[in-house]
């Protein structure tokens, strides 16, 4: 990344955001570890084999 999030246009800020929300996602399954995440007020497992479980 050449440019810092505060200085994006939204639209820029909004691409960035997918991308580093991916590049997290593929990297917890690389180390084996799934991502978390809350939805609907509860907090979410999701597996690299795309099992998805409440915690």
């Amino acid at each position: 990344m050449q440019k810092s999030p505060f200085g994006m246009s939204p639209d820029e800020y909004q691409a960035w955001q997918a991308q580093e929300n991916a590049h997290a996602r593929e990297y917890l399954f690389s180390i084996g570890q799934p991502l978390v995440y809350e939805k609907d007020g509860q907090l979410i497992a999701e597996y690299p084999d795309g099992t998805i479980k409440p915690i």
